[in-house]
């Protein structure tokens, strides 16, 4: 591991060189300079982890060291050393970004704790901008399998829109990848550093929906115990994904539409205007020009929410992409789940690409999944393939038995999607929809034998 350096700015030599040797006492290798400009001159040419400056130097103020050290790397915690009575000024340095102050005359042991909790600070910086690399290079649009023409096409479409503010429709069948979409959007873009928020407006009653997107003031309803800031606060500078766009209710319609229009929002409860820059990227399997014709969609709205639209074809269209996709499966759930498969038959992957794939990507996805988690050797073939035929033969909807509740309905989806699965709980929660959580609920409601 490499030693941690600490830039030490002072003017007082034999202030400074107290400090540097308690640097040194605990282990850290420490840098004096004797000026501002000094100072920032070896933070360009030598990687520091945490910066300690007077706020009082001959040439410039330690505020303008802490201003061109952030320009440099805003990464780098800088602690401002100060006399008492200059604290206000040093609080001042605070609001503008330094990580702590130190006031003189200085207390060595707490300078040392001070520079420990810094220098850990800057590591958890490090891997959170790790993090976000992985990030950018896991979701960016060059990680999406694209063999077949139309897949093409759509990265042709992120890459011309990636890089503009515009708001993108994404439009697609259930399991293709509007999501995924939507974050190779963003992560291409200059705002990957940012946020990305994904928001199922399915998945919400219009009070929450209301309170998820704009945020709630403490109080301001029952149950509001603390001030909540809204999934477009949350995503400020970055994306927000507005997944079932289609099921927002037109009060939520009205907000979302000043929004987009002014960049400014209310919390629910709130007295005060809140501008925000968020990047907005939609979906909905609700067809919203037949929802804008029944008066359940704004048509002002629509307009703004497809100022470009990305159509993402079903598989059953995109033969190409099948095998690469089933490899690319294959190898994340040998990984999951500790399984070794070393051959695959041609056979499975032929029957693979025959099969329509009416769940799209997702059902391909957990189809492979559960033949490497049912596998009973090394290898896979064609018997390894679970697909449910019955539910399958002709795309066919599912008809609801006469007399049945929706209890009974809910429990039999479970117990035969958990039955195919052969009991696992987090195959099941994806093939539904549901999490993982909420299917161990539902087992223990309906007390079912998993």
């Amino acid at each position: 591991m490499n030693q941690v350096k600490i830039l030490v700015i002072e003017d007082d030599p034999h202030g400074g060189q107290s400090v540097v040797e308690a640097m040194e006492d605990i282990g850290f290798k420490a840098e004096l300079a004797v000026t501002g400009e000094d100072g920032i001159k070896l933070f360009r040419e030598m990687a520091f982890d945490v910066v300690l400056s007077d706020l009082m130097l001959p040439d410039i103020s330690g505020v303008d060291v802490l201003s061109s050290l952030s320009r440099i790397d805003k990464n780098v915690p800088v602690l401002i050393m100060t006399a008492h009575g200059s604290v206000s000024s040093a609080v001042d340095a605070l609001k503008l970004g330094a990580y702590d102050y130190i006031s003189k005359p200085l207390e060595l042991d707490d300078i040392q704790a001070k520079v420990k909790r810094a220098v850990e600070i800057h590591r958890l910086r490090d891997e959170v901008l790790v993090l976000k690399d992985g990030m950018r290079e896991r979701y960016a649009a060059r990680s999406i399998v694209a063999h077949s023409k139309g897949m093409k096409t759509v990265l042709e479409q992120i890459e011309a829109l990636a890089n503009t503010n515009a708001t993108v429709f994404v439009h697609g069948e259930s399991g293709t990848g509007k999501e995924l979409v939507a974050r190779a959007l963003h992560f291409d873009s200059g705002r990957a550093k940012e946020p990305f928020v994904a928001v199922n407006c399915g998945a919400f009653t219009e009070s929450l929906l209301d309170s998820e997107l704009f945020g709630h003031e403490k109080g301001s309803f029952t149950g509001a115990a603390q001030q909540h800031k809204g999934a477009f606060e949350r995503a400020n500078g970055g994306t927000l994904f507005l997944d079932e766009i289609g099921n927002a209710s037109p009060a939520v319609q009205v907000k979302l539409l000043r929004v987009l229009e002014e960049r400014e929002l209310w919390r629910v409860g709130g007295q005060n205007a809140i501008k925000v820059n968020v990047r907005i990227v939609s979906a909905s399997l609700r067809d919203l020009s037949e929802l804008v014709t029944s008066g359940d969609f704004r048509e002002d709205l629509l307009y703004r929410m497809k100022v470009a639209t990305i159509n993402i074809p079903p598989l059953r269209l995109r033969r190409d992409d099948i095998i690469p996709l089933a490899e690319r499966f294959l190898a994340m759930a040998s990984e999951e789940h500790d399984r070794s498969i070393t051959k695959v038959d041609k056979k499975y992957y032929e029957r693979l690409e025959q099969y329509d794939w009416p769940g799209n990507v997702r059902e391909l996805r957990n189809v492979v999944e559960v033949s490497v988690v049912l596998a009973r050797g090394s290898e896979l073939g064609v018997d390894d393939i679970h697909i449910n035929e019955v539910a399958s033969a002709n795309n066919s909807k599912f008809i609801v038995p006469a007399g049945m509740s929706y209890e009974e309905i809910d429990k039999e989806i479970l117990t035969q999607v958990l039955a195919r699965y052969k009991g696992n709980r987090t195959i099941a929660a994806e093939e539904l929809g549901l999490s993982r959580r909420t299917i161990q609920r539902k087992i223990k409601e309906y007390e079912l034998p998993f």
